[in-house]
């Protein structure tokens, strides 16, 4: 697999576009983090592990709205393995006018654009959710 982060988002997209209640992800420390990062924000309503011996997977459970809509109607990879896409703090997009989050890879960690914006620090932008 050449890009795990698209693979993961692609599965969350596929599972809410079949109105599935989770979906399982191979299991990696960025991922739990990038998982983690939009249970936080509210657009997952839970992160669990699922150890199968040696094997780690990441069950996400999808979060829709009381009328069944999907909370997240966007997710899409901004750097790719190809093409790296990095960002200062005065140069952090804001999605859909505050609407949506870009997750960013930075020193302090995995976060938001806007708690990076907040820190006074820049990085790789992962990807972008509305």
């Amino acid at each position: 697999m050449t890009d795990p982060i698209s693979d993961m988002l692609t599965r969350i997209r596929n599972g809410l576009l079949v109105n599935k209640k989770d979906v399982i992800v191979p299991c990696s420390n960025l991922k739990k983090d990038i998982s983690k990062v939009l249970v936080e924000e509210g657009y997952l309503h839970n992160v669990e592990l699922l150890e199968d011996g040696i094997k780690k997977n990441l069950k996400v459970t999808l979060r829709y709205n009381s009328d069944g809509k999907k909370v997240i109607t966007k997710i899409e990879r901004v750097s790719k393995p190809s093409r790296r896409v990095y960002v200062n703090k005065d140069s952090i997009p804001r999605i859909s006018g505050g609407m949506g989050i870009t997750v960013l890879s930075t020193s302090k960690g995995i976060m938001t654009g806007a708690n990076a914006r907040s820190m006074g620090i820049g990085g790789e932008i992962l990807c972008k959710v509305i």
